[in-house]
């Protein structure tokens, strides 16, 4: 089954991402069904499909599943995007996709989904660990360093771009210590710390510069913890 879906996301990365222009997506969001360029991606679509399997008349009933989805799932998405939802639309609209590609493979490949694996230790651990990570370090960064208050100063940044970078650091260090690549966290403190330099020393304030350094600080140290913690518990796990 894996190498028939890779076929099939091959040939949607092909259509939906390297051959279709932003002057398509542009054309299409303003016209919607009337656009010619929303036919021309169905079409471009098929041809992938048809190229990648060779022409192979078997897997006709499941390529016309394909096209004539993503044609339903497309013109949805046209009708109902907005300024508001577009983020969201996008990635229900690839998540769909993504959905009806799996379930026309399971027709073609002998396949049996075993929910059984999602409750294994190791799986279980590995959600945790990403738990902590995310949601569980960023409620007690906040608890941490409440006790000292900045002025606001949300205007002249990217809302909750704070948090979002604390998470992603995070991220990254854990996978870092998980594959041993213990150099890469000094990359990733060194890159921070040249991005930052340029607001430290334009604001000239050490309550500001203490105020990053313990939140980078916290935030690094808890990602170790983690990280640490896993390997040891992976490692007692039985084989």
């Amino acid at each position: 089954m894996l190498v028939f879906t890779l076929k099939l996301l091959l040939a949607h990365i092909l259509g939906d991402f390297v051959l279709q222009p932003n002057s398509w997506i542009k054309d299409k969001q303003e016209k919607k069904q009337k656009s010619v360029y929303l036919y021309l991606h169905i079409l471009v679509h098929l041809i992938a499909l048809l190229v990648i399997f060779e022409f192979n008349l078997t897997y006709f009933l499941g390529i016309g599943t394909i096209i004539i989805t993503h044609y339903l799932i497309d013109l949805a998405k046209l009708i109902l995007q907005n300024n508001a939802n577009a983020r969201v639309l996008f990635f229900l609209d690839q998540a769909l996709h993504l959905v009806i590609l799996v379930l026309v493979a399971t027709t073609y490949t002998d396949y049996s989904l075993d929910l059984a694996y999602l409750t294994t230790p190791s799986v279980i651990l590995f959600l945790i660990a990403i738990f902590l990570l995310t949601n569980v370090s960023s409620i007690l960064m906040k608890v941490i360093i409440s006790k000292w208050k900045l002025e606001d100063d949300t205007k002249k940044s990217l809302k909750n771009a704070g948090a979002y970078i604390g998470v992603l650091e995070r991220l990254f260090i854990f996978m870092f210590i998980v594959l041993g690549q213990w150099s890469g966290i000094g990359f990733l403190l060194t890159a921070k710390s040249v991005f930052r330099f340029g607001d430290l020393s334009k604001a000239n304030d050490r309550k500001l510069t203490e105020y990053i350094l313990i939140g980078t600080l916290i935030s690094f140290g808890l990602a170790i913890l983690i990280a640490l913690g896993y390997n040891y518990i992976v490692e007692q796990l039985p084989k």
